[in-house]
């Protein structure tokens, strides 16, 4: 029996021969990942079962990103613990304010996974790296402890779901808004410990930054991994920016799945994600008697330059309804800059929002947008879960960059077409 590009790419790092979906296997590890929020917890765990060195001080990267710039004494006190550990093991990859980003956005901006390498990282939404071809996914922080001592780690061999895509994306419609129709369609558990394996020709019609965006919310959909296959699209984003040998994996024609979902991306429109969960998933058209107070564009499934500006021709020329907060957030200090380059900011600005430095705050319900009782926000980001942004009572309603600039211009759940054909 044939594998999935999954199951190939853990045969490979397992010194395997053939894999199978529920195996038990260890496999070395191409890169690890915290950020200040998980490493402070596998540091702790490193340093209590007596580790004295790290596996590749050069494959372990830390990120201070979700509460950074330090928002309080907890959060500064976190910082430096990770701080201290990556000096003390003179850690390659450390990133703190001033050269941070979103981790997983700065991760395969800087180069530092490639297709066909396995990654873990103790943050859920690791299983992004899949769109560039890597087998990548989310952890404890007792593993990640483990593994930046050891530089390997214990898996169970998922079975898979073919994704198969065909047609090309409407105006306006997203890498976001995809993955919550797919989600809407199947549920938060319909891919449970399943890889999500994305093929057909429809593959080819979407971005890198669309497919960063589909494999960040695999997990939304409780998938141990979300993947894409290698090809020219791929390529042109790794190239020049991984500068070691790298290996494509494809599934075998006899790859055994679990199913099959055909999706025809010219029959994707916009989408949004009501409360309390990504798979409630409802037509942009159907919220106009769904007042907001608060728009976030950024995070790490939408912070990218893309996003940005798909958001920014939007707001061009116009401004946010009264009483609307709108927060951008780019995802890395690159994007940032090529904002300011592009206009964008000067754009975000004119129209009523701020323009934060890079940051995971307000998805997480950390800072920079925390949602008070009653409040509705429309975000990018990646959960809607009950308290996910601030007060219990709050809501939170998912959608593309393009969806909330034109939901903070209407003052309610809006599709961009609304906005832009008046």
């Amino acid at each position: 029996m044939g594998m999935t590009m999954t199951q190939k790419i853990l045969a490979c790092h397992a010194g395997l021969p053939e894999v199978h979906a529920g195996q038990l296997i260890q496999a070395k590890l191409d890169l690890v990942l915290g950020n200040d929020i998980t490493s402070p917890v596998a540091i702790n765990e490193f340093e209590a079962n007596g580790f004295t060195k790290v596996f590749d001080k050069s494959r372990i990267a830390m990120v201070m990103d979700h509460f950074a710039p330090n928002k309080d004494i907890k959060a500064a006190t976190q910082c430096q613990q990770c701080r201290t550990f990556a000096r003390r093991f003179d850690i390659d990859h450390y990133y703190d304010v001033g050269e941070m980003g979103i981790e997983h956005a700065l991760l395969p901006e800087k180069g530092l996974v490639g297709p066909g390498e396995a990654v873990i990282g103790a943050d859920s939404h690791t299983c992004t790296y899949g769109a560039l071809g890597a087998f990548s996914t989310g952890v404890g922080s007792t593993d990640m402890g483990a593994a930046m001592a050891a530089g390997e780690t214990w898996l169970k061999v998922p079975s898979a779901i073919r994704v198969n895509l065909t047609g090309e994306l409407r105006p306006y419609v997203s890498g976001k808004d995809v993955i919550l129709t797919l989600i809407g369609m199947i549920g938060v558990d319909g891919a449970r410990y399943q890889s999500l394996e994305f093929s057909g020709e429809g593959v080819k019609n979407l971005t890198i930054y669309d497919r960063l965006t589909i494999a960040n919310m695999a997990i939304e959909a409780g998938a141990k991994n979300g993947i894409f296959p290698v090809d020219e699209v791929t390529r042109a984003y790794v190239d020049g920016r991984v500068n070691r040998p790298w290996t494509a994996f494809e599934a075998d024609p006899d790859a055994e799945y679990e199913r099959t979902i055909d999706l025809n991306l010219g029959t994707i429109d916009c989408v949004v994600a009501w409360p309390h969960l990504p798979e409630n998933a409802h037509s942009a058209r159907e919220g106009a008697n769904i007042a907001i107070d608060q728009v976030v564009i950024g995070s790490c499934t939408n912070g990218q330059l893309p996003d940005l500006a798909a958001a920014a021709e939007i707001l061009k020329g116009r401004h946010l309804a009264h009483g609307v907060r709108g927060i951008v957030i780019p995802a890395t200090q690159t994007i940032y800059r090529e904002c300011i380059r592009c206009g964008y900011t000067e754009i975000f600005l004119d129209a009523g929002c701020i323009v934060s430095t890079p940051t995971c705050g307000p998805c997480l319900g950390g800072h920079m947008g925390c949602l008070a009782a009653g409040e509705r926000a429309v975000s990018t980001t990646n959960r809607n879960f009950v308290g996910r942004m601030g007060h219990v009572t709050s809501e939170v309603y998912l959608a593309s960059p393009a969806v909330a600039a034109a939901s903070g211009i209407a003052g309610h759940l809006c599709h961009p077409e609304e906005v832009m054909n008046k």
